[in-house]
């Protein structure tokens, strides 16, 4: 797709409104460190390795400006701007992930002087958006080595361009194999309640002229049993030291069915995606979001008023479900605490 999920335009960040999709098609502009947490708060921009880039230009937004303000005044708005910003959402640690680059370009630059330091922190800004688009096709290229031609992959929510700075990373897998000339096709299940699959994966596939099915999440079981999925591709929002993986809400139901049928479940995700700091799946937090997302969808409600609601956003799945770890060095089969430290190593 020639479509930009962020850009940067006129001084200003541009995002597409991934809420209008596929019925809209339009950016919204964040001019600080506020509105660019509320457009990843109120779901904007979503997919872990988007919401990271985009945290990285608030914080760059910010700096410019106050860039011809005092020292003090220009720290200040810093620290509000990081603090802000990770309050946004707490599940995808490519937020933090970014937020800590940002950081440590602070803590070097804030000797010199605060337009120098301004400039310095949109330079990085633009590093990580286009390095995320580099790790993107990298991983796409160890990816599609997985795919068999004529391979029906099943998807899970939107890991596409709309989810990173572009080309994706589990739909980076399958464009990627596309574009080695592979026939594939694709089963989007259609990702309840915020129907990111169904809005947005398979708005991209569509776009990408790639065959693409809309399932809803609880047809998974029935298409395995019926023999009609090869394998499955998702992406992650963070992953545990051992392996242990969340992605969005109903991945683990996925995971569990696949390995019931014996297909190979993968899980495509950049190194950044990894909190070492998180020994296991127990300890990363999971966002509980608005009930309304449940009750109904825009201005259409189909619940009763007073029912109880649980709307968590993502579940974790364990890392002996999970098959391989696709990753710009490669792919890592069978993920264990070991082998993922080891990825750091070299």
């Amino acid at each position: 797709m020639n479509v930009e999920t962020l850009r940067w335009h006129e001084g200003r960040l541009e995002l597409i409104d991934q809420r209008r999709l596929p019925l809209e098609f339009e950016y919204v502009a964040c001019e600080d460190a506020v509105q660019t947490a509320a457009a990843i708060r109120d779901m904007v921009v979503r997919g872990a390795p988007a919401i990271g880039c985009t945290a990285a230009y608030g914080v760059a937004l910010d700096a410019r400006r106050h860039a011809q303000a005092p020292r003090a005044q220009f720290d200040a708005a810093l620290d509000d701007a990081f603090r802000v910003l990770a309050a946004s959402r707490p599940t995808a640690v490519n937020l933090f992930w970014a937020i800590e680059r940002m950081r440590q370009c602070h803590a070097q630059a804030r000797r010199g002087a605060t337009e120098a330091e301004a400039s310095a922190l949109l330079a990085l800004a633009h590093q990580i958006r286009s390095d995320d688009i580099e790790i993107n096709r990298a991983m796409g290229r160890h990816g599609a080595a997985l795919i068999a031609d004529g391979a029906r992959i099943m998807t899970h929510c939107n890991a596409g361009a709309l989810a990173t700075a572009g080309h994706g990373t589990a739909l980076g897998v399958i464009r990627s194999a596309r574009d080695a000339g592979k026939h594939i096709s694709v089963i989007a299940n259609e990702t309840r309640p915020y129907l990111q699959g169904a809005r947005l994966t398979a708005w991209e596939m569509v776009q990408e002229q790639i065959a693409v099915t809309l399932a809803t999440d609880n047809m998974v079981g029935y298409l395995m049993q019926r023999g009609r999925v090869d394998i499955v591709v998702v992406g992650a929002d963070r992953i545990a030291a051992n392996g242990d993986t969340a992605n969005k809400i109903g991945t683990y139901t996925v995971a569990v069915l696949a390995e019931r049928h014996r297909i190979p479940f993968y899980i495509a995700a950049p190194l950044s995606t990894i909190d070492r700091a998180i020994s296991d799946g127990g300890g990363i937090p999971i966002e509980e979001r608005d009930a309304a997302e449940v009750t109904g969808f825009r201005d259409m409600r189909w619940a009763p008023e007073g029912v109880g609601v649980v709307n968590p956003a993502f579940d974790v799945t364990p890392a002996a479900l999970i098959t391989g770890l696709i990753t710009e060095k490669g792919v890592i089969e069978r993920p264990n605490a070991a082998k993922i430290r080891a990825l750091f190593e070299h």
